[in-house]
């Protein structure tokens, strides 16, 4: 198998050229975005961990113009105010069909699924996967969902996976030495 050195290590070459093709990035939150972990107090009030090195790689690979939305099955306040900060137009929250409504999204950006990458942790994903070219699993993702997953990061959901995403895509577009702004 031919491979190409990139910053997390080997990846092979068919991977890399589909990477140079993605129009659309589509991820789940938690476990993908958080470590999957929700703290809740006494009030019902919740709280969410995000690593400002995936905010800096959503704002660099939409200055290359790929959209970026978001698919979760939960709804939140942060998810939605964190999103907004990082100017992520396409914020689908709620949505337990995850394939049907990424195929939405891409109809409505005419994006086709060759065309789309998902990041995911859990089952509710594999229909993203399905739905796109690429399928990518966090590494501390459920041990099926790696089994269909087409690339596993080497980072974990919430500590840089989505970075290494966005830095893979950065690169296979020749990107990944620019400064592409802030990290908020």
């Amino acid at each position: 198998m031919t491979t190409i050195d990139t910053l997390y290590g080997a990846l092979p070459i068919n991977i890399f050229k589909s990477l140079s093709g993605i129009k659309l990035a589509a991820f789940d939150v938690d476990g993908v975005f958080s470590d999957g972990r929700i703290y809740m107090g006494n009030d019902g009030e919740e709280l969410k961990a995000f690593n400002t090195l995936d905010g800096y790689g959503v704002k660099a690979i939409m200055k290359l113009g790929i959209e970026v939305a978001i698919i979760t099955g939960r709804r939140s306040h942060i998810v939605e105010n964190r999103m907004q900060s990082l100017g992520v137009k396409h914020i689908i929250q709620g949505e337990e069909g995850k394939q049907n409504a990424l195929a939405v999204l891409q109809q409505s950006l005419n994006i086709p699924s060759e065309s789309t990458l998902a990041v995911g942790d859990d089952m509710p994903d594999i229909g993203m996967f399905n739905q796109s070219v690429l399928g990518i699993a966090v590494c501390n993702a459920h041990p099926y969902v790696k089994q269909q997953a087409d690339y596993i990061t080497t980072c974990k959901g919430g500590f840089g996976a989505v970075r290494e995403v966005c830095d893979l895509l950065l690169q296979a577009h020749d990107q990944i030495d620019m400064n592409h702004g802030s990290s908020v």
